[in-house]
């Protein structure tokens, strides 16, 4: 199978879309299907900032046993999103066929709706293969909202042979753009269990200590928020709360835009000593920060069915979340932890009534049971199965 993925990891951004190559990484150790990665790299015609690492990065190679391979498209920042499709054709079509040629592919896959959908839709016509294409979230809530964005991921889907949605919620949303609901299957996240449980929260955060330099007092509340520092994430929330939630002190794992913001909000608002910004945490890392948790709060805006929420889950700490994409299918449990209107007193509220009686991290654990990369693998060989019949 080919795969068409433009959120990849890379030399230059080793955290980004890691959990797109643990899927096709477990599917090809699986043994079922052998994969091979198309990650295009876009570059504008005049690389500056943070392209010109980037630029770098496009290297192909064999990674954990997957083949990946990097051509560069060319990228028009902030205007020309609406022709990213037909640019990754060109920069990819030539490759593809040469590689069709050397060793036919069954099915032209792609892992997020835009603009890889259209992509790769473009991609199985050329080459007469059947299509499956994968919803996360983000690119049916932004993309969805604009009309010639909206229509080629409509016309991409109702061509495919089958579609994935990683959560209800999420195909409900699909179906509502106008795509064939007939055609979604559900395929859930998968999830690291050897790295990603429970670790016990006094060992975690000594470790914490040792490792960012947040030493915690006997008594106090440690909250984690896990996710890119962006608008539609909603951490600026859990700062407006920390003034209701005294002896609280905040970790955020994630980069982007929003840091400054956030950080002068925690300092408009008092609370700057009790707010730690870790950047992007690696996967040896992040369990150690949400097994020394209380709780996992992260009101976002809209979801599919975030790897975070899983992960937290996953290591025994309960979420404080908001009802976006698959909230409701995740949290269905009070162990689980709460689902909050986006507002500070609401997730205030909520994490004081999750201290006033906290569940067993085995418990909490136990919400996450079902998630794993073999799973994952598993159910994904089985449904390329069918649609490449």
């Amino acid at each position: 199978m080919l795969s068409l993925a433009t959120l990849y990891p890379n030399v230059h951004t080793p955290r980004f879309g890691i959990f797109v190559a643990r899927q096709m990484e477990a599917l090809a150790a699986a043994g079922q299907w052998d994969v091979t990665v198309i990650n295009p790299i876009g570059i504008p015609p005049i690389p500056f900032g943070r392209y010109r690492p980037l630029r770098r990065a496009a290297k192909d190679g064999l990674e954990n046993g997957v083949p990946v391979y990097r051509p560069r498209f060319t990228l028009i920042p902030r205007i020309g999103a609406r022709r990213n499709p037909s640019a990754i054709v060109e920069a990819v079509l030539p490759l593809v066929r040469a590689l069709h040629a050397e060793r036919p592919f069954a099915l032209v896959d792609a892992q997020f709706f835009y603009p890889d959908g259209p992509a790769a839709a473009t991609i199985a016509r050329e080459l007469g293969l059947p299509l499956s294409i994968k919803a996360r979230g983000a690119d049916i809530h932004y993309w969805g909202k604009s009309a010639p964005m909206r229509q080629a991921m409509v016309d991409a889907g109702r061509q495919a042979a089958g579609l994935l949605s990683v959560s209800e919620a999420l195909a409900r949303d699909m179906a509502a753009l106008g795509l064939p609901r007939e055609r979604i299957v559900i395929h859930r996240t998968g999830l690291d269990r050897h790295r990603f449980r429970p670790l016990g929260r006094e060992q975690a955060r000594i470790a914490l200590a040792g490792d960012f330099g947040i030493r915690l007092e006997r008594g106090e509340v440690l909250l984690a928020s896990v996710g890119a520092l962006i608008p539609r994430k909603g951490q600026r929330f859990v700062i407006e709360a920390l003034p209701g939630l005294p002896g609280a002190v905040l970790a955020l794992a994630g980069t982007g835009p929003d840091q400054a913001m956030l950080e002068k909000l925690a300092q408009s608002l008092g609370v700057a000593d009790r707010v730690h910004f870790l950047g992007s945490l690696g996967h040896d890392e992040l369990p150690v920060l949400l097994s020394a948790a209380h709780a996992m709060v992260l009101p976002s805006e809209s979801e599919g069915l975030a790897n975070a929420w899983v992960e937290a889950l996953a290591c025994g700490t309960p979420l404080v979340i908001c009802d976006a994409g698959g909230a409701r299918e995740l949290v269905s449990r009070v162990e689980a932890g709460r689902i909050v209107e986006r507002d500070p007193e609401a997730i205030a509220d909520a994490v004081r009534r999750l201290l006033q009686d906290p569940p067993p991290p085995e418990r909490v654990a136990a919400n996450a049971a079902e998630f794993s990369w073999e799973a994952n693998a598993a159910a994904l060989a089985d449904y390329y199965d069918r649609i490449a019949a």
